[in-house]
């Protein structure tokens, strides 16, 4: 955590000084009470007679003190809010970088709702940590000793009966944080399933109302917080019975004090505003140890929370980057050798010894049962996994030596599952080509025949699309998914069953203008139906992860029986669409 205090450790140096300031301001006000109570009121030192100047004297002196103690205080509270608020920027905006980097088992592997509370709710714990250490850790620590350095001063007695009781508070206090402490890695768990089960139900709630899945959900959301309840509820429990515990030791000193300050101040060696000031001590000490109770909660909270930061910051992404970044001599080639892979986890590979060249200005589609490998095979070209055997190749070069930006800026991706973003429809088009005028995006959209459908929304394309499309159709989105690949300067397009929403005739018509308006790149269609691909330069099918057959559709027709039976299978509609 110190490379990102440093940072800022000026303002947290700033705002100690003005804390031990404010501290100072309320140790020496019990001595001017003692004074005015002794000389001002009773006039011990005076003949009993009052001092009403001298109580007006100190009394404004005391008002004064309060000011300046008040005014260190708030300048405290911004700096120290200053530091602990830029600390807590730096480590989110890190921890996100950071997460941006993860590969996909990776995401997996913490899951989305752990990294959810990560991001949130951990680091705010962590700045809270940084807060209370600079704030508390001193003010605490000066309120402790302070008063029991000025109990001695005023009276060795005094100093003494609390010091007695300084072991016990401690051993409550460190009983309980033991109790506590284990509690808080599992509140932070049950918060990440909470943030999970979220997730899930927000994103499916149309198949969970579909499926009339609600009341399931409920429950399973209901037993989860449950948990998370219980769990808080055992740390407030422990906490409560250490509140009475400690207060209880303190006021037990308060009454040996004025037991023994009784009898001092009948006998001559103590005054009544010894006794004041003791008490007022006393006092400041019991809210010392309660701070000092919330102190070491939350810094148990925000260390639990560090190390669940810290795993996040320090995992290394899996996907190394190479080096090269500049342009190959061919543009718009990819190959394989010789590729298997297997998803982390499993043991049967989802690809095994595929062997494939794709030439620059080539359609090539890929067909096949589901679960055979076709949407592994664009994550490979897109190097989300690196191949466990052989090599993946984009221009002659392999995919592991690019750098993954340089790699991904040749390739322009439309996804089985249509992402859209809370935003209008012109700005998710231009998420694949920021900065891209109306023309580009006018020509884009039209050749993914979503001109005509976006023209007659309210707004046009400064219409805003609800949190993932949610108010458009299936049709609708997976164009706008088009239009946005389209709108990219790519070598290499990737459609991995991107127009499965789209009728025949439209995914006919956008397939026919892409290749009109971008002949030279490289065109990748991954589809479910003969008819999305039976025009391309060449058809792989591919069956339990190998390359079965190759070749035109009327090749396959003729040459590949699993082919043939597709196409038979489907040719009653495919021949009423064509």
């Amino acid at each position: 955590m110190w490379k990102y205090i440093r940072k800022y450790l000026l303002f947290a140096i700033i705002a100690g000084l003005f804390m031990i300031g404010e501290v100072m301001m309320d140790l020496v006000q019990p001595g001017f009470m003692s004074r005015i109570v002794d000389d001002g009121v009773l006039g011990v030192n005076n003949g009993g007679g009052a001092d009403l100047h001298l109580i007006w004297m100190l009394g404004l002196q005391m008002i004064g003190l309060v000011l300046v103690g008040g005014l260190c205080g708030s300048l405290n509270n911004v700096f120290v809010h200053i530091s602990s608020q830029n600390i807590g920027n730096e480590i989110r905006k890190d921890c996100f970088r950071r997460i941006m980097d993860f590969s996909f088992p990776q995401m997996d592997r913490f899951g989305t709702g752990s990294l959810v509370t990560r991001v949130t709710n951990d680091i705010t714990q962590v700045q809270n940590f940084v807060s209370l250490f600079v704030r508390g850790l001193i003010r605490t620590t000066l309120l402790t000793f302070g008063s029991i350095y000025f109990m001695f001063r005023l009276n060795a007695g005094f100093g003494l009966i609390v010091l007695c009781a300084f072991p016990f508070l401690v051993g409550v206090i460190g009983l309980c944080l033991w109790r506590a402490n284990p509690l808080f890695s599992r509140l932070q768990a049950h918060l990440d399933a909470i943030n999970e089960i979220m997730q899930e139900d927000v994103s499916g709630i149309r198949i969970m109302k579909a499926c009339v899945r609600e009341a399931y959900e409920k429950t399973r959301f209901g037993k989860t917080n449950g948990e998370l309840v219980r769990t808080q509820l055992k740390t407030l429990v422990i906490f409560a019975f250490m509140n009475p515990l400690t207060n209880a030791i303190m006021y037990m000193a308060v009454t040996v004090i004025l037991l023994a300050g009784s009898f001092s101040v009948g006998n001559g060696s103590a005054t009544p505003g010894n006794v004041m000031a003791a008490l007022t001590y006393t006092t400041q000490l019991l809210n010392g140890i309660l701070m000092l109770v919330m102190l070491f909660q939350n810094i148990s909270r925000g260390l639990t929370s560090w190390k669940r930061v810290k795993e996040a910051l320090e995992s290394v992404p899996e996907l190394k980057d190479g080096s090269f970044d500049g342009a190959a001599q061919t543009q718009g080639e990819i190959e394989f050798r010789d590729v298997s892979f297997a998803y982390p986890g499993s043991a049967r590979n989802v690809l095994s010894h595929i062997n494939l060249k794709i030439h620059r200005g080539e359609t090539v589609a890929v067909i096949g049962a589901t679960g055979c490998g076709k949407t592994t095979l664009a994550g490979l070209m897109m190097r989300f996994y690196d191949a466990d055997s052989g090599a993946v190749l984009v221009d002659g070069i392999d995919v592991r030596e690019y750098r993954q930006r340089a790699l991904r800026e040749k390739i322009a991706i439309a996804m089985q599952k249509s992402e859209l973003f809370g935003m209008t429809v012109e700005d998710n088009i231009a998420w694949g080509l920021p900065g891209a005028d109306s023309m580009s995006l006018a020509s884009a959209a039209s050749i993914a025949q979503a001109d005509s459908f976006i023209s007659s929304l309210g707004n046009g394309y400064d219409t805003m699309v609800a949190e993932r499309g949610m108010s458009l159709s299936g049709g609708q989105k997976q164009r706008i998914s088009v239009a946005r690949a389209v709108l990219k300067p790519a070598e290499i397009f990737i459609f991995d069953d991107s127009t499965s929403a789209l009728d025949l005739k439209t995914e006919a018509d956008l397939y026919r203008a892409l290749k009109e308006s971008r002949p030279d790149s490289t065109k990748i269609i991954i589809a479910q139906r003969i008819a999305s691909v039976r025009t391309a330069d060449r058809i792989i099918v591919l069956e339990n992860g190998g390359i079965l057959a190759c070749g035109t559709h009327e090749e396959l027709v003729e040459t590949c029986r699993a082919y043939r039976d597709i196409w038979h299978s489907q040719m009653g509609e495919e021949a009423k669409g064509a």
